[in-house]
């Protein structure tokens, strides 16, 4: 279902990264379909599967702060594209749903999306930088209301 005015397939594909990030474990295999165009993905068994995004990333208690971690494996970019601004930066409000980067793996784009509001403390990682699943990617001082 589209988002305001997104691209439907733009949605879709976002529908698909929430589906997957639902699912209780790794997931081995992915189909999108928007009109006739097909997408599917199959991991052979042992190869690694993507898995799933936690419900609720982990809030170091020792600092008061919430942190949003990579859902997968993947590239992330802070930027929509090369020498545009990042989409947040410290000091920079969030609400949840607003997104502060983007994963590229495999080709497809998918949103990394603040779920608490809140203040981003610190960006904890590189543009263009390779992270692991569950890594730690921004520090957010969650806002009280």
């Amino acid at each position: 279902m589209p988002e305001g005015n997104a691209d439907p397939l733009d949605a879709a594909v976002r529908s698909l990264a929430r589906l997957i990030g639902s699912t209780p474990g790794p997931v081995r295999r992915a189909r999108l379909q928007h009109g006739d165009l097909v997408v599917e993905v199959e991991w052979p068994d042992g190869a690694p599967a993507v898995a799933a995004i936690p419900a609720i990333p982990p809030v170091d208690a020792d600092a008061g702060l919430h942190y949003v971690c990579a859902p997968m494996v993947a590239t992330l970019y802070l930027a929509p594209s090369p020498g545009a601004d990042p989409f947040v930066r410290a000091g920079d409000q969030v609400v949840p749903g607003q997104q502060v980067a983007i994963l590229e793996a495999m080709k497809m784009m998918i949103p990394v999306e603040a779920d608490r509001a809140g203040e981003v403390v610190k960006v904890l990682v590189s543009n263009a930088t390779p992270v692991e699943y569950g890594e730690r990617l921004f520090a957010i001082a969650v806002s009280e209301g």
